[in-house]
């Protein structure tokens, strides 16, 4: 995003900031996300100490869903004319960028909306979120923070209340908070929000309903685990019929759909010819829905890989491509991957150097990113250090290392430690952090 000269909305004083007006989701898969999120046109001047939203017009597009957006900040007290004028080289930008097919009415009649919340929830509405979905949404958090406000002898009294409240969006927004916590190394709140789930999963009916299914995922997994190597179609097809439950055959479908090719419901067709009365119609069933969770895995596939492609496409059209890559992080998964992978490949199979060489700044960008902190490289020199001298004369040497973030880099690989079945490694790790608390006081105290 280009930077733009502004005068500071408190001191007046020139910054510079990161200004978007135009959010078109076909050009930029992550616009969505933005707007909904609040998370732009955030400047901070460096003079007053100012920190906030600047007042701009905003444009919003999305051309699968017809929609086009704006909005003006009654601030800018912008007369109607003023307004046209100034969204109309923005739109003529939007359909510049269409394929003519795509160039349809409702481009020239944008809709305008009063407010960046009335703007969201348009957004929303075009995605079949209704205004009663985003207020029953405000009531679970209400009770998610009343909960977290309730003393632990009346928490089972105020669950039974709200059981109808306690549904599957309730424990998704609680598992949002919890991964929030951590990623921000909250551990108290984490682990608070965590023992409140604990407690509310069997005693409230939505809970049972998850611990259920969970079990049923988990069953799902062992037995192709236990399956490993010696998994064949007419293995993965028992398990398919011995399947008890629906959850269990749609997480075996999930998870072993390569092994669900033609050669397997050929194998399943052959068993239906073959079998008679009851049996018959029970595998001439199974295979009319395997057929069905088949085909919306593939369709699920494919809507993320297109969602992915489209963000390669965006990144690749940026001037500076490593910027957006680092930008586009939150929203790159496996799928974005594969397809950068296919790219790779396409790209060198037919020489284009410049387009390997921008697929490359992406890869860097993600090699980077996934590189563990550079504490962890050290942790692992001392886990291999035979007894307690090697690893203070270890700690002598890099002194300047045993920073606070490095003891709590093995604090967090503990956690995951004892979580673990690793006994081994969980006892050196206690051991090397004993060492370092010790070295760490040691120092301090010299100071």
């Amino acid at each position: 995003m280009p930077k733009t000269r502004i005068n500071c909305p408190n001191c007046r004083q020139p910054i510079m900031a990161d200004i978007d007006q135009l959010f078109d989701v076909n050009q930029d898969p992550t616009a969505k996300q933005r707007i909904l999120s609040g998370a732009f046109n955030i400047a901070q001047c460096p003079n007053c100490g100012y920190q906030g939203m600047i007042a701009t017009p905003i444009i919003y597009h999305d051309a699968n869903k017809e929609l086009l957006l704006t909005y003006f900040p009654p601030e800018l007290n912008m007369p109607v004319n003023e307004q046209e004028r100034m969204i109309g080289p923005l739109i003529n930008q939007i359909v510049n960028r269409l394929p003519q097919a795509q160039r349809k009415a409702y481009l020239l009649r944008p809709q305008a909306t009063l407010t960046l919340q009335s703007m969201a929830e348009r957004i929303l509405e075009a995605d079949g979120i209704t205004r009663e979905m985003i207020q029953a949404q405000q009531q679970r958090l209400n009770l998610l923070q009343r909960l977290i406000n309730t003393p632990p002898e009346m928490l089972d009294e105020v669950a039974k209340q709200e059981d109808a409240l306690i549904d599957s969006d309730f424990f998704n927004i609680l598992n949002q908070l919890i991964e929030a916590a951590m990623a921000q190394g909250d551990e108290n709140s984490a682990r608070r929000l965590a023992d409140m789930q604990k407690h509310l999963l069997p005693i409230t009916t939505a809970g049972r309903e998850l611990e259920q299914q969970s079990k049923e995922v988990e069953a799902a997994i062992k037995s192709l685990q236990d399956a490993g190597r010696n998994l064949t179609r007419e293995k993965l097809l028992d398990l398919a019929i011995e399947a008890p439950t629906e959850t269990r055959l749609q997480v075996l479908t999930s998870l072993a759909r390569p092994g669900m090719d033609y050669q397997f419901f050929q194998t399943l067709s052959e068993r239906i010819d073959k079998a008679s009365g009851e049996e018959k119609d029970k595998l001439t069933q199974l295979r009319d829905r395997l057929l069905q969770l088949t085909s919306e895995v593939d369709r699920q596939v494919e809507a993320r890989t297109q969602q992915s492609r489209q963000l390669l496409n965006a990144i690749l059209k940026e001037e500076d491509i490593t910027e957006a890559a680092q930008e586009a992080l939150p929203s790159i998964d496996e799928f974005f991957v594969q397809v950068l992978n296919a790219e790779l490949a396409a790209a060198r199979s037919s020489g284009n150097l410049q387009k390997l060489e921008k697929l490359q700044k992406i890869v860097d960008v993600l090699q980077q990113a996934s590189a563990p902190p550079p504490e962890v490289a050290l942790i692992e020199e001392l886990l291999d250090a035979p007894d307690e001298k090697t690893r203070q004369a270890w700690f002598e040497e890099h002194r300047e290392e045993v920073t606070p973030e490095f003891l709590d880099t093995i604090m967090a690989l503990l956690a995951q430690a004892q979580s673990g079945e690793d006994n081994e490694l969980l006892t050196r790790l206690q051991e090397v952090y004993r060492s370092a608390l010790r070295f760490s006081m040691q120092a301090n105290l010299k100071k």
